[in-house]
């Protein structure tokens, strides 16, 4: 369009477009086409595409997503290319999926690995830092689990789809706070402290030969700060 012809007051133009009347009436033949092009292509792809996707699920739904949306709303472009475009589409996914099945490597090379987040209740920081997970949004990850402390985690795993997997230890050890240290009633009513010295940063305990120490670097991260354990009561 050109610049003159654009107003804010034609209502017309910014609610209906410049396409003429008919132009409806062939949306709804378009929209059931693209509808039955997306649900066979969803189909075709298999059930994960209905669960937790990899990235070349992901990969293929915005593929899909972006071949359906032009011929959906503009005149000019047939239904054809987007038929075509969703063959290719399902056709290299199924075929990378195969693949992967038979090779291990490629399978990690294109949809990732699982990463051990909390190994018997320390966290492994330098895990954290190659995923990009914060202490924060581990913690939370944990709070929505009803757990207080990591001492109740045997296990936190990172699957190659970006979902947790919480694996619980048996017994209650003692661990690293993951409560809000703000929220003192509630600590108190949960959980209490216990004469084991840890790492504030990973959960780590204190080695027992250095006590005493006060300046001590925590043999897991690194770090020189330390708290006592808590747990449940």
């Amino acid at each position: 369009m050109k610049p003159e012809e654009i107003k804010l007051t034609d209502w017309t133009r910014i609610f209906f477009g410049k396409v003429p009347p008919e132009f409806y009436v062939e949306l709804i033949l378009r929209g059931f086409l693209v509808y039955a092009l997306l649900m066979m292509a969803m189909r075709l792809l298999g059930k994960r595409m209905s669960t937790q996707m990899s990235r070349l699920d992901m990969a293929a739904l915005v593929a899909l997503a972006s071949a359906i949306g032009v011929p959906m709303l503009s005149p000019t472009n047939g239904i054809l290319p987007a038929f075509i475009i969703a063959v290719i589409i399902v056709a290299i996914t199924r075929a990378l999926s195969v693949i992967a099945v038979k090779n291990q490597k490629f399978e990690q090379l294109t949809q990732g690995g699982l990463d051990t987040l909390v190994q018997d209740g320390v966290m492994r920081l330098d895990v954290m830092r190659q995923v990009r997970i914060t202490r924060e949004r581990l913690f939370a990850q944990l709070r929505s689990e009803n757990l207080h402390h990591l001492g109740l985690v045997k296990r936190l795993y990172m699957e190659a789809n970006g979902s947790f997997t919480l694996i619980k230890n048996e017994q209650s050890q003692p661990g690293l706070l993951v409560l809000p240290d703000w929220d003192k009633a509630f600590i108190g009513e949960k959980l209490h402290s216990t004469n084991i010295e840890i790492c504030k940063e990973c959960g780590a305990q204190k080695p027992r030969s250095a006590e005493n120490a006060s300046n001590v670097q925590c043999e897991n991260c690194g770090a020189r700060e330390w708290t006592k354990a808590v747990l449940g009561k």
